[in-house]
């Protein structure tokens, strides 16, 4: 099977923990060079993950001919730039999430829309435990999807942290709210027409450091999440039906070298006596991603997400923000 050559856009440390590692895992990719600002710094980083090529500007690694695709790890406020970059030198892109500081940012990337593959980086959609929950959905082991409840959280007060800059992209609604936004429209395979939020910002940050949400699928569906940057770090999504929940243990942060579990209770006793497990072995969730993306650009298999979908899930977020501003439920745009 052939294996794509993967440049990747900077040494932020989910490229260097998570990702770069998880392609080196894969079966259809190899690392083959890495860029930054700094040379020094990308020589180093090359060293210890053991990739061929480090380059000092990101330029130099568009310009290699032996990249097949491009990883963008760069803040939010770049995504966009670097990505139109990497495809007007014809590379394909999965880009971090979220896509953009906006919709009308991620608007941008329709000029390359059919040009080359651009892919959102949301990996929780390629872990067999989400895949087998919405495989529980569409079955009808559930009943009828009425609800969605999930919480995320981490507590980082580092002001040299990009999740704690603003004009960067950070907070918690980009870093992390667009999980549960991501993982009710993955399950309802549908978009909310409506949103509510409340969101409290950090004084000095002036990041939302913590946020709740409901979001308004119709038809009786709806998804209420609550994240924060600021609180003990914990996880959970609840997937509730007419005739059944449905519990996912470790949603977003699956460990790539241990098990998973779903859980699956009828609610016929208090507590979780009568629960059901559903173990999953231990699976690397980028990995999997990533090679789902390469199938994609060796012409394998269709793009599994693109642009249109970074643009939706930017003006879910776009409204969420204005919500929490007006007060009032506000629509998604169309």
């Amino acid at each position: 099977m052939g294996k794509i050559r993967w440049g990747v856009l900077s040494t932020a440390k989910i490229g260097r923990e998570l990702v770069i590692p998880a392609i080196q895992r894969s079966g259809r990719g190899v690392v083959a060079a890495i860029a930054s600002r700094d040379r020094a710094r990308a020589a180093a980083v090359a060293e210890a993950l053991g990739i061929p090529k480090a380059y000092g500007s990101y330029a130099e690694l568009l310009a290699d001919p032996e990249i097949d695709a491009i990883y963008n790890p760069l803040p939010n406020n770049l995504h966009v730039d670097l990505t139109l970059e990497a495809a007007a030198a014809g590379k394909p892109v999965l880009c971090e999430k979220p896509i953009a500081m906006n919709a009308a940012d991620a608007e941008r990337l329709r000029a390359i829309d059919g040009k080359v593959p651009v892919m959102e980086a949301f990996m929780v959609r390629f872990h067999p435990q989400w895949l087998w929950a919405r495989e529980q959905v569409r079955g009808g082991a559930l009943g009828d999807l009425r609800a969605i409840q999930c919480f995320f959280s981490y507590n980082n007060a580092d002001p040299k942290n990009i999740r704690n800059q603003l004009e960067t992209g950070g907070g918690a609604l980009l870093d992390i709210g667009c999980y549960p936004v991501v993982g009710s429209r993955f399950l309802f395979e549908a978009e909310p027409q409506r949103v509510v939020a409340l969101i409290e910002r950090d004084p000095t940050f002036g990041t939302d450091r913590l946020a709740s949400a409901i979001l308004d699928f119709g038809d009786g569906r709806r998804c209420d999440f609550t994240v924060s940057t600021r609180v003990t770090p914990y996880q959970r999504v609840q997937v509730v039906g007419t005739e059944a929940r449905l519990e996912i243990e470790i949603p977003f942060n699956a460990p790539a070298g241990g098990e998973t579990r779903v859980f699956i209770d009828d609610g016929r006793q208090p507590g979780d006596s009568l629960r059901r497990t559903h173990t999953f072995a231990a699976v690397d969730q980028y990995a999997e991603q990533c090679d789902a993306f390469a199938r994609a650009v060796l012409g394998e298999e269709p793009l599994p997400y693109g642009i249109e979908d970074g643009i939706r899930m930017m003006r879910i977020l776009d409204a969420l923000f204005r919500s929490a501003d007006s007060g009032r439920w506000e629509k998604v745009g169309a």
